[in-house]
């Protein structure tokens, strides 16, 4: 299998390359390194340093070849997006919408693009399901939820099948902590740190916790699925990635502090704008779809993750 990932030096990028690389595909790398690490890169996989909303991004996707695109390059930061909810629209929405023709051009037949669980915003009901109402609490869940309307508008009788792919909240090595960081890997690099970890809100709001083994896992399966991923608008070719539990955020502090030995008393600050307060995502679908399962304990995952940042940041 051919398959080119933009965004692949990042967190979940080099994460899949690795997988991939490992199991002797071709694998190549578009990413612009605003975010993504140049030692996250796998030595095998080819690797062009590109901006998603460069030009030059149809050339570069079309030199590869692939037969499979995964699109991961994003502004993922929720604050970021507030800030600046111009640039998070022209990356997310824009960028995705470049990608999906670049990938035509170059003759893929499957695009797997990544979005997020905040699309739902505050829940009516949980869990969460991919027909569920979308009500995005912030700029960032606007633009992933606007992208996967431009994915599919473009892609659509092209083809080219594709998906959107609903994360819940991952963690897991390589996690970076400052920017789009997410709360584990704040969590784990202020104890690595010798700090107390700071929470926002009362820290019994509640998050679908996800292993990010278990999302290569789940893009690995969908790449190799032989039935269709698409369906008709608006949510046929959305799929939660996801365990379908809510996890208290302080319960994951403690679990990381417990594992840590570093037992510093919690930081509770004000709760920030456009977060919200419980959220667990319906995976039945993708199970149905391409048979994929999460399948890693939260503490065995959380152990795992802190082991990596006690090397990493030590």
């Amino acid at each position: 299998m051919r398959v080119l990932i933009t965004g692949g030096a990042g967190f979940i990028g080099s994460s899949l390359v690795h997988s991939l690389a490992a199991a002797r595909h071709d694998v190549g790398v578009i990413d612009d390194l605003s975010t993504g690490k140049l030692e996250n890169l796998h030595p095998a996989a080819w690797f062009r340093r590109l901006d998603i909303l460069d030009p030059a991004l149809t050339e570069a996707i079309a030199e590869f070849a692939p037969e499979s695109v995964v699109h991961l390059a994003a502004q993922a930061d929720v604050q970021s997006s507030i800030a600046d909810p111009d640039r998070d629209r022209a990356v997310n929405v824009d960028g995705t919408r470049a990608v999906a023709l670049a990938a035509v051009a170059a003759g893929a037949t499957r695009v797997i693009s990544a979005s997020s669980a905040a699309v739902y915003g505050e829940p009516a009901e949980l869990p969460l399901r991919e027909t569920s109402p979308k009500a995005p609490a912030n700029p960032y869940g606007i633009s992933k939820l606007a992208a996967e309307t431009a994915i599919a508008e473009v892609l659509a009788g092209t083809g080219t099948d594709h998906a959107s792919f609903r994360f819940s909240n991952v963690y897991g090595p390589r996690q970076d902590w400052r920017g789009e960081g997410g709360v584990v890997a704040i969590f784990a690099a202020a104890l690595a740190a010798g700090e107390r970890p700071r929470i926002y809100g009362s820290g019994r709001q509640t998050r679908d916790f996800i292993y990010v083994g278990d999302i290569v896992a789940a893009i690995v399966g969908a790449l190799d699925s032989t039935h269709p991923l698409a369906g008709p608008l608006p949510d046929g070719s959305s799929y939660n990635i996801s365990t379908g539990v809510q996890r208290q955020v302080e319960e994951v502090a403690g679990i990381l502090r417990a594992a840590s030995r570093v037992m510093k008393e919690f930081e509770h600050v004000p709760a920030r704008a456009g977060d919200i307060e419980r959220s667990a995502l319906d995976p039945s679908k993708a199970r149905d779809s391409f048979g994929w399962t999460a399948r890693q304990p939260l503490e065995d995952g959380l152990a795992i993750t802190w082991r990596w940042f006690e090397h990493a940041l030590r």
